[in-house]
């Protein structure tokens, strides 16, 4: 029987999806259902001083705060943001009240006027009275660090929002039971998020809320905490009108609303010897949160974490703060922090580079942890450290020391003549790296569990995890089939139902392969113990149902001080490197990638083919975060909340790509994997920026849009002499 661990098999729901049989949220539909309508605040700061209807309130059910039967939060970390808002309004788009009525014409056409006293809003996150996350990391002694240093470099670095652009919008359905309890149908990441809000938001026990996640077209982390709001807001609905209520957001709502990637701004200050060895790094980051804390204390936590890059140095500093402003809260998008801080501390190293006189290979040759290296957390790092060998791997491919010459002596040629429209050329490279799984003691708090039950055929899968496009059925089934020693396709998955599922966790941080995964493993080697010589189908014959059911158990070894933010911060990391060519038109000053190879370390690909379509479309969503997608907010509100003005890239944005898989098994991954999803996205944006430099951009900001691309034009390394001192920022 062959092996489906590394084999490209059969998706699990390819053939529903390419056929058209699949169906999302807005295909579906129940008998004697009510559209619903979310109306928002159109302020940024204030107060609300009256509600006016031009509407029939017969014909109409209106829900407000007031009709919430229990807390009116959406429960996550902290409890500061209402599902509606009660008197206070503190971004644009706020949640304000609901509207349902059988007829969506009707309903659109309903007015409802809000009487504001507004208030000067706060939009400088740096400026803001109110902090929702502080974090500090320290390793030895900075002074020291410092002092050994032959030169310090500076480097301020900002970064802008990014909006996840799923294909599908936000969009649930609520369905009201005979005994006051209620299900939840819906595109979203994590059941359990929205069950446990639910519960906390309606007031009511476990075992009257259900939810059911439908088929979820993308979700980029956009989906994760965000439909505990939508799906609150339907289930008010539903159980005030006692009717059925789907509530789906255009586009533009959706644009306007819902979470964005956190704007970040980033300061470093490095010492480093004339050899290239770095001796002290200092760094402060702010991250924006938007009015509510949402997920930005966990996203600050990974940001800093992976704040100084993959690189080893004993005198490390990292402060980092998350702050509220009056724009839409941001939240979960793939990366979860680390693009934000990886950016500073990449683009950063170019500089050092530049600054010393040295390769940027060779500094981050010097400077690459190793195994048996501490990271700033102090965390020893075990024998799957691979950064060296993705560097190299990236380095060789790409001929790149020799191709960054002959596109500098180009560009010094160009630069000497008359042909000043001629496309000026550059290439860069990011070295990155990104913990798997929850940060910390997280793993062990959630206390993740995942099942298997025994069928006459094979198994059944029973995990929370989702399905959003990226293959977790699949390659849990490959797991579990390899494990048990069974066909392929006598694994079946059960759908991410919070009625039949047990708490696997949320689908985020790179969890769902070497976590839960893991998890399944375990369970599938105890069934096939249990079952010995026997079938399935004999075994139940003889002994009936047979349900195996595991929870989480960290790696012995492991340990974290969240006070301290010192220990063990993740279970492993993933190691990569990126390379990227770029040319600017001279005319336009709009930059075209044209070549991008990307180099991936991740323990195993349990599914190539899947493996490789995550560092492609990570990849090309980094490249957007680079060059093109540029959230414009206007006195709080995003100005260009639609796909005219938003840009993101296309076929023709997108060179084409060279991705290479490296595997360096960890021990206690299934089959050696560890998480893919998220770490493709860290590394593009820098390698662009440092592209840019070596072409005779001096950028320190994203996205290069052509203005800035513009501005920032200096004349090629190679024609420049020394530009300002070591510690110019």
């Amino acid at each position: 029987m062959p092996r489906a661990v590394g084999r490209n098999v059969l998706r699990k729901e390819g053939v529903e999806k390419v056929t058209g049989v699949a169906r999302y949220i807005d295909d579906l539909t129940v008998p004697n259902l009510l559209q619903a309508r979310t109306i928002r605040s159109t302020i940024p700061s204030g107060e609300i001083v009256d509600i006016r209807y031009d509407l029939d309130p017969k014909a109409f059910t209106v829900v407000t705060h007031r009709d919430v039967p229990g807390r009116n939060i959406v429960a996550l970390i902290e409890d500061d943001q209402p599902a509606l808002a009660e008197n206070t309004i503190r971004h644009v788009a706020e949640p304000i009240l609901l509207l349902a009525h059988e007829d969506r014409d009707a309903l659109l056409a309903a007015r409802v006027d809000i009487v504001y006293r507004e208030t000067a809003p706060s939009y400088d996150p740096e400026a803001s009275p109110i902090t929702f996350k502080n974090i500090a990391i320290e390793k030895g002694d900075l002074d020291q660090g410092f002092a050994a240093a032959d030169v310090i470099v500076e480097g301020e670095y900002r970064m802008g929002h990014q909006e996840q652009l799923y294909i599908e919008t936000n969009g649930v359905i609520a369905v009201p039971g005979p005994d006051g309890d209620i299900t939840v149908y819906g595109s979203m990441q994590c059941p359990y998020y929205v069950h446990r809000a639910l519960k906390v938001l309606l007031g009511l026990p476990d075992e009257k809320v259900r939810v059911i996640q439908t088929e979820t077209g993308g979700g980029f982390g956009g989906k994760e905490e965000y439909p505990s709001m939508i799906a609150g807001h339907a289930a008010l609905v539903a159980l005030k009108s006692r009717r059925p209520v789907k509530l789906i957001y255009d586009r533009v709502e959706d644009m306007v609303a819902t979470t964005k990637r956190h704007p970040a701004i980033v300061r470093h200050r490095t010492g480093v010897r004339r050899d290239g060895r770095l001796t002290a790094v200092d760094i402060d980051a702010v991250i924006d949160g938007g009015a509510y804390a949402t997920l930005s204390a966990v996203v600050l936590s990974r940001g800093v974490i992976h704040a100084s890059g993959p690189y080893r140095c004993d005198h490390v500093r990292i402060r980092g703060r998350a702050t509220m402003t009056n724009t839409p809260p941001n939240g979960a998008f793939r990366g979860f922090g680390a693009p934000q801080t990886q950016f500073a501390a990449e683009v950063h190293m170019d500089r050092i580079a530049e600054q010393i006189g040295i390769d940027p290979v060779r500094l981050r040759e010097i400077n690459a942890l190793r195994p048996g290296d501490t990271t700033a957390t102090g965390q020893r790092l075990g024998r799957d450290t691979s950064a060296l060998q993705v560097l190299r791997e990236a380095v060789k491919r790409t001929h790149f020391k020799r191709r960054r010459r002959a596109i500098a002596h180009d560009n010094a040629r160009v630069a000497g003549t008359s042909d000043v429209a001629r496309a000026r050329r550059g290439i860069g490279l990011s070295l990155f790296f990104h913990g798997s799984g929850f940060t910390g003691g997280g793993e062990v708090k959630l206390a993740s569990k995942a099942s298997l039950a025994l069928t006459e055929r094979g198994v059944r899968i029973l995990v929370a995890s989702t399905e959003i496009g990226q293959g977790t059925r699949t390659m849990h089934a490959q797991i579990v089939a390899d494990t048990l020693g069974i066909p392929y396709d006598d694994v079946e998955v059960n759908a991410a139902d919070t009625g039949v599922v047990p708490d696997s966790g949320p689908t985020v941080a790179s969890r769902t392969c070497m976590i839960v995964g893991r998890i399944l493993q375990r369970c599938a080697e105890e069934m096939r113990a249990r079952l010995g010589k026997m079938t399935p189908k004999e075994y139940l014959r003889r002994h009936g149902p047979l349900v195996i059911t595991r929870e989480y158990e960290r790696p012995t070894g492991m340990a974290w001080d969240d006070v301290r933010y010192r220990g063990d911060a993740y279970g492993t990391y993933g190691w990569a490197c990126d390379v990227v060519e770029v040319e600017v038109d001279r005319d336009t000053w709009e930059v075209k990638p044209i070549a991008f190879t990307t180099v991936h370390e991740i323990g195993k690909a349990i599914h190539p083919l899947l493996a490789l379509g995550q560092i492609e479309g990570g990849s090309a969503q980094g490249l957007g975060y680079a060059l093109l997608e540029d959230v414009v907010m206007r006195e709080g509100r995003m100005a260009n909340a639609s796909l005219t003005n938003y840009i993101i890239p296309t076929t023709l944005d997108t060179p084409r790509m060279e991705v290479v898989v490296l595997e360096n098994p960890y021990q206690h991954g299934p089959f050696g994997a560890k998480g893919v999803g998220e770490m493709p996205i860290d590394g593009p944006a820098p390698a662009v920026i440092n592209a840019l430099r070596h072409a005779g951009f001096d950028l320190r900001e994203i996205p290069a849009t052509p203005e800035k691309i513009m501005a920032a034009h200096v004349e090629p390394q190679s024609t420049q002499r020394s530009r300002g001192s070591a510690g110019s920022p």
